[in-house]
């Protein structure tokens, strides 16, 4: 409930601090005496208009905040939660006007968006005026108040889960749609990518290998060069010219003719024959080693092709080629896919067919407990009416089914709140039939009747009572402390019969301070209530009678 309205440089007020209790707390005063400056005042800390007019002449800006102290669960904690505000047990709401009309807002000491705290203030305070009508005229609230009225959880709850199964289900009809939509228009690329890849037959890790594999071959031919220029050093590059061995076995065959001629001669003749036996090993070694080193021309070669082919294929598909074979599996897969799809799709279809099925089940069930409630809320309502002097009015409820395109997780009514308020007259929507006080009457009634499924624990009515007097004033005041009784509910008043059922009442004065006008404000004692309610009875001049009147009204 509201606990606390603080008020700074708002018109005719300079600082002004409030606080609320439980119950009914009516607000007095004489005409222009301030009572729509503290509503303006509130109006703008829940998220109104900011007017310039509203900031007090000389000063720089106007400071309003409301203090709030919700019951434990009530949704504002949950809005303050998703937007990462903390709170305790109290929700504090201020706005500061300037002077040049820009606006700044906060909830708990923190800056939010104006229509954040418009938001938040709608959770927390209906204001139903002559000229401004919050929470029932809404035509958007009006299925909840309905449905807490008179409709079952368990059919909300159900509607509320075949709403979310159906959507999900037309969610993944609609995504293998599209996915079926993209293949058909890739097949032809897909068949063909397949086919390129599965003709390559890439392996894994197969680039590495061929890689290591060309290095080898190349480091062979090397090697095999090598070999080959040394064997032709030992080679006769002329066929006619003997090669060293040769040369070896004529230069001793020469020294041999000289017999044992010395010994000197036969240690060459024995060196000769060493060397040549030497070279002619060295000559057998490396015509083995050249053999074995000949390198296949023709295996590098395909080689350095296959690393080639991989190479191209990997840019062709923006992977690298170690991807390829994941790639060529991927691809498949797609095609495969594409290829099944039709099936799948035909599932999904079905499936979807079969929650919307269960959803129109659930919302007819839905739609028919509406009916009846708004039956029984007409009837309801029907009842208020004569004692506030809407004898001639008649209340609809009316329950219609929207297009397919509007429904949602609360079913597929649109609910709507009607009026006749003459014999004849074609019931319209509440804002737009109803006068001023009918409306504010009208609202009444309805929360009378509506009090206890409402979450919004604050309500004020403005001059709810406007242009009647008696027994039907009575009547509204019996009404409005009937509400009193499931939520907090403030009235501006200047009927008697409704001041006198308050549990508070504040007195709103405008008196002259240091040469000009200040609103100030006055929470009542007993007997002060008694003659401001004898004033309300009497006017300028209060009597003994209009006293003896009060305390009669006041049952002291």
């Amino acid at each position: 409930m509201l606990t606390g309205l603080s008020i700074r440089d708002v018109v005719l007020i300079e600082r002004l601090d409030l606080s609320f209790g439980a119950g009914l707390t009516v607000l007095t005063g004489e005409t222009g005496a301030g009572k729509s400056i503290l509503l303006d005042s509130l109006g703008l800390a829940l998220g109104g208009r900011a007017d310039a007019g509203l900031v007090r002449a000389g000063a720089v800006q106007a400071v309003v905040s409301a203090m709030f102290a919700p019951l434990a669960g009530h949704p504002a904690y949950a809005a303050l939660a998703e937007q990462g505000i903390a709170a305790d047990d109290e929700i504090v709401l201020r706005r500061v006007l300037g002077a040049d009309g820009r606006s700044r807002a906060f909830i708990n000491d923190q800056p939010v968006s104006v229509g954040l705290l418009r938001g938040l203030g709608a959770l927390l305070v209906e204001v139903q005026g002559q000229h401004e009508q919050m929470g029932l005229a809404d035509p958007a609230q009006q299925a909840l108040l309905l449905d807490s009225f008179g409709t079952a959880h368990t059919l909300l709850r159900a509607t509320d889960e075949a709403w979310l199964t159906w959507r999900a289900a037309a969610a993944a009809h609609a995504d293998a749609r599209a996915a079926i939509e993209t293949a058909d228009r890739e097949e032809d690329y897909l068949r063909h990518a397949v086919a390129e890849l599965e003709k390559l037959n890439p392996e894994p890790a197969e680039e590495e290998r061929l890689a290591a594999e060309r290095t080898a071959l190349q480091q062979s031919d090397r090697r095999a060069e090598a070999l080959a220029g040394a064997l032709s050093e030992l080679t006769p590059r002329d066929r006619r010219s003997p090669g060293p061995a040769a040369a070896m076995r004529a230069a001793a065959r020469a020294l041999d003719r000289l017999g044992a001629a010395s010994s000197q001669v036969a240690e060459v003749i024995d060196a000769l024959g060493r060397a040549e036996e030497s070279l002619a090993e060295a000559e057998t070694m490396l015509s083995r080693l050249v053999a074995d080193a000949e390198a296949d021309p023709r295996r590098l070669e395909l080689a350095e092709e296959r690393l080639f082919d991989l190479r191209a294929a990997a840019r062709k598909h923006g992977v690298t080629p170690t991807a390829l074979p994941d790639l060529l599996v991927t691809l498949r897969a797609r095609l495969a896919a594409l290829e099944s799809a039709s099936a799948d799709i035909e599932a999904r279809a079905q499936a979807e067919k079969t929650a919307r099925a269960s959803y129109v089940a659930a919302a007819e069930a839905l739609s028919a407990a509406r009916e009846a409630g708004a039956a029984k809320l007409a009837k309801s309502v029907g009842k208020e009416l004569p004692p506030l002097r809407l004898d001639k009015a008649r209340f609809f409820a009316e329950v219609a089914r929207q297009p397919e395109a509007a429904w949602g997780p609360r079913g597929a009514d649109l609910v709507r709140f009607l009026i006749a308020t003459n014999p004849g007259q074609e019931p319209g929507p509440l804002a737009k039939v109803a006068s001023g006080g009918e409306l504010s009457r009208l609202m009444l009634a309805l929360k009378v009747v509506l009090a206890s499924g409402s979450s919004v624990p604050s309500l004020i009515f403005d001059e709810v009572d406007s242009g009647i007097g008696g027994a039907t004033a009575a009547a509204v005041g019996d009404r409005l402390a009937r509400v009193a009784e499931s939520v907090q509910v403030l009235v501006v008043t200047h009927s008697p019969q409704v001041a006198a059922r308050g549990a508070a009442h504040l007195r709103v004065a405008k008196r002259a301070a240091r040469g000009s006008a200040e609103t100030h404000v006055a929470q009542l004692t007993l007997d002060d209530r008694r003659e401001e309610i004898a004033r309300m009875l009497a006017g300028e001049v209060v009597t003994d009678a209009a006293r003896a009147a009060a305390s009669e009204l006041l049952g002291v």
